[in-house]
């Protein structure tokens, strides 16, 4: 089946992986918010394949829109019923507009905080077969940059200063979530060839766990994605992004400790080695970019917001 097929009325019909390509949300969950909720209901061909107009595929983008505003999935058809034409653009124009309408959501509920309890304890108790079948439940719920914002980033906060023990769990958590990436990153990368993103960890301060949630959200939002998960020199890395044929550079950093080194400082020069020698945008996502902000922007890097789908947008607009 093509990418696009013509309705009738000459209006373009799309199959469920390029809508998943197009909006974000990948094809499990695309079906359990048709099968378990009602909220979207594509044609279907005479073999049974979906095939979703542009009014659906605008309709998916405000059930992401409620979604990332903290509203529970089985709430959100009540709302898109009652949603005027008028507030459809307004939504849309401004996320925010309508935020006194929304009924009481995940944060304000605390469901999100007791989710993100509940993944923190599998992560402590190293529960991987539990973890993933709560991170698998979710995913089949919400996009992925809905459960990485709400829930996991979070948890990997919580655990951002924490003792040697709750290390460990973040390295647990980095390894699960680096084995599900991984598989995740074959498959997309075969079907997307562009635009094509390079990540890799920032030289001496890298967050590989940033790193990773950075690339999960990136590949749903329909990146190709080079992901480098150890530190390589400025010039293996500048050589990279010619032979990838890279659109942007994305880096991870975490905030510095404060300690002065003869690593960090040849790292810096390392990264304006690189910014002299290419003209590919380069960005940093993780604590970084909001601690060093000024001196990226004054070496020409651009920093990224922590929220997942701000960041995910900033990178499609410098691409556009």
């Amino acid at each position: 089946m093509s990418d696009q097929s013509v309705t009738e009325t000459g209006g373009p019909l799309y199959p469920i992986r390029e809508v998943s390509r197009l909006t974000g949300v990948n094809s499990v969950t695309l079906r359990a918010w048709e099968r378990r909720y009602g909220l979207i209901q594509p044609r279907r061909t005479p073999k049974g394949h979906r095939l979703y107009g542009r009014t659906d595929i605008e309709r998916v983008e405000r059930i992401v829109q409620w979604l990332n505003r903290g509203v529970p999935v089985s709430q959100v058809s009540d709302l898109l019923d009652k949603e005027l034409p008028e507030d459809t653009a307004a939504s849309e124009a401004s996320p925010e507009a309508k935020h006194a309408e929304a009924p009481a959501s995940l944060e304000q509920s605390g469901e999100w905080s007791e989710i993100a309890n509940d993944i923190r304890a599998l992560i402590e108790r190293f529960d991987e077969q539990g973890l993933d079948q709560y991170y698998t439940t979710l995913l089949g719920r919400y996009p992925i940059t809905t459960v990485l914002n709400n829930v996991l980033r979070p948890v990997v906060n919580q655990l951002e200063n924490a003792d040697s023990e709750h290390s460990a769990s973040r390295l647990f958590l980095e390894s699960f979530l680096r084995t599900r990436l991984s598989l995740r990153l074959y498959y997309t990368n075969l079907e997307i060839s562009t635009p094509r993103l390079l990540l890799a960890p920032y030289p001496e301060r890298g967050d590989n766990l940033s790193l990773l949630m950075l690339a999960s959200a990136l590949s749903a939002g329909g990146f190709h994605i080079t992901l480098i998960d150890h530190h390589i020199d400025a010039d293996a890395f500048l050589s990279l992004l010619q032979r990838c044929r890279t659109d942007i550079a994305v880096f991870a950093g975490a905030a510095h400790d404060g300690t002065a080194s003869k690593d960090v400082a040849d790292a810096d020069a390392g990264i304006e080695q690189i910014m002299k020698n290419t003209h590919v945008p380069v960005c940093v996502y993780g604590s970084m970019a909001s601690t060093d902000s000024k001196t990226l922007k004054a070496h020409g890097v651009q920093p990224l917001e922590i929220d997942l789908t701000r960041s995910v947008r900033l990178i499609r607009h410098l691409i556009d």
